[in-house]
């Protein structure tokens, strides 16, 4: 066998392919035989000492470690464990082809691992293609702005109660193009634009203050519909407001998600994009569904606006107290 012809060292290589699109290549050696590769001179120095000192040899690591995908070559980071490892670790780059490792730092026979599979390399040697599997592999940029625009969208209809319920807030006031559009334009910038601050790590506020407010918009928007009659610019300048603290509640929904780091602005857009269209979908099932018959009735403010906001203004009140005192 070809293990015969040659020593075998003690140095082992794990590649490891995870579902968030990352790679990880652990080489597990002793940091003492590395320096002594690295400065071409025998080194004594305690264990610690040792892993101190190969942290000043980065570049010569992250030279000695040929991770390809496809006939890409990547250029990771490296890191230095408390357990005798190396570990070289990254994004997996769009549409990547099949995974090869080489290691230039050791000069007898070592096993690479992937999963169960084990390949035992000469020294140098450039290791067999191993292929990807599809669920560690980057979506596309469509695959991406397919599955958050779907996202974005559900989590409006039929998942967002509570924002339907202050979209339908504002519907009510005025059945009316104009008024609606003014408010619905309002919101859809203020929720924007705290969903992009909070996302790119600029603004953090709590769950336990974002809930409660947004309960407390819904009631507002629902109480002030039974004693208003007309969209003012007041109106529209606290629509904003609770909309910036609406983004800030679909920025919580985005972190649980997760964002794809190689298509982190593609994500966040078309995740905004399907937020929009469930709005506009609940404000368009509102028109056909009521507004279209019978808002020009004389009854339509007393038997469709005034009741159905007080409903809302209940439910947004219940959820205040219930996400203040009870969550």
């Amino acid at each position: 066998m070809a293990a015969s012809a040659h020593e075998i060292g003690t140095t082992q290589v794990r590649a490891t392919f995870l579902r968030n699109h990352t790679y990880q290549v652990d080489v597990v050696t002793g940091p003492l035989s590395l320096l002594s590769k690295i400065e071409h001179r025998r080194v004594v120095l305690s264990p610690e000492g040792a892993r101190a000192r190969l942290r000043m040899h980065t570049p010569e690591l992250l030279a000695a470690a040929e991770i390809v995908f496809g006939v890409a070559r990547v250029s990771p980071k490296v890191e230095i464990l408390p357990d005798d490892t190396v570990r070289f670790h990254g994004d997996i780059p769009p549409g990547a082809g099949a995974f090869r490792w080489r290691w230039h730092l050791t000069y007898s026979y070592y096993p690479l691992a992937i999963g169960e599979r084990r390949e035992w390399l000469d020294a140098d040697a450039l290791s067999a293609p191993v292929a990807l599997s599809r669920e560690v592999l980057p979506p596309t940029r469509a695959e991406v702005a397919r599955q958050y625009l779907i996202l974005g969208f559900t989590h409006i209809v039929p998942k967002g109660l509570d924002h339907i319920l202050f979209v339908l807030g504002i519907f009510l006031l005025s059945s009316r193009i104009r008024p609606i559009l003014a408010q619905v334009t309002s919101f859809t910038v203020a929720h924007s634009i705290t969903l992009a601050l909070a996302m790119y790590g600029l603004l953090s506020v709590s769950p336990r203050i974002v809930e409660p407010m947004i309960a407390v918009s819904i009631a507002y928007v629902a109480i002030e519909n039974i004693f208003v009659r007309e969209v003012s610019a007041a109106r529209v300048f606290v629509v904003f407001a609770f909309g910036l603290l609406h983004g800030m509640g679909f920025a919580g929904v985005l972190r649980e998600l997760g964002l794809p780091r190689s298509q982190f602005v593609t994500a966040l857009l078309t995740f905004n994009l399907g937020v929009e269209a469930g709005q506009l979908t609940v404000i368009a099932a509102a028109f056909l569904l009521v507004a279209r018959w019978c808002r020009h009735k004389p009854w339509y403010r007393t038997r469709v606006v005034i009741p159905a906001s007080a409903v809302i203004a209940a439910t947004g009140v219940f959820w205040t107290i219930q996400r203040v005192f009870f969550t």
